[in-house]
């Protein structure tokens, strides 16, 4: 099935922005035993910084003076950084390429990477303040279908944890989950 990536940016950051709103622990662990919300929430922030300057073709080193700590009012912060990423993806060319700090490579699976990452911390922000709401299943479709794919190359980055063994009878999202080493139970 042929997913519109662009669509589903803007879907993820629509899922992060809704339980964002539903913080009031910033120190509240997530399922990364690494991190707490307001660790999550500056991460996912930050990344979206970059968006704009690398599809504007600069390289990591080119961007890096303009890349400026994340102020304090994180709300404030997402919708500012969240808007800029959007607007640039909408008005770059998705068959350029992207200069990232492993290298050159075409955009769209840039695109698809930030769309994965904004998903998958969608659904940490949601365990953190205990949102029960499913993330938008053809989002889940869409990672499911770009990450199951690679999952000797996500096994061996250590970008995630080792996939958690779930019944095969779970749900696409938890099978989503689980690839990445958390468990959705």
């Amino acid at each position: 099935m042929a997913f519109d990536w662009l669509e589903l940016v803007l879907t993820a950051h629509r899922e992060f922005g809704s339980r964002l709103t539903l913080v009031d622990d910033w120190n509240a662990p997530t399922p990364d035993s690494d991190w707490h919300v307001e660790h999550l929430v500056r991460h996912v922030i930050e990344e979206q910084q970059w968006v704009p300057p690398l599809l504007a073709g600069l390289t990591v080193g080119e961007a890096t003076p303009d890349i400026v700590p994340v102020g304090d009012d994180l709300w404030t912060e997402w919708q500012k950084y969240s808007e800029a990423a959007i607007a640039a993806w909408k008005s770059t060319d998705l068959s350029a390429r992207v200069h990232l700090s492993y290298g050159t490579v075409d955009m769209e699976p840039y695109l698809r990477q930030q769309t994965s990452d904004v998903t998958i911390h969608s659904w940490d922000l949601g365990r953190a303040v205990g949102a029960k709401d499913p993330l938008d299943p053809t989002l889940v479709e869409a990672v499911w279908s770009d990450l199951d794919g690679q999952r000797d190359m996500l096994a061996e980055s250590g970008l995630f944890a080792e996939p958690v063994e779930i019944p095969d009878d779970s749900t696409l999202q938890d099978k989503l989950i689980a690839l990445t080493g958390r468990d959705p139970r």
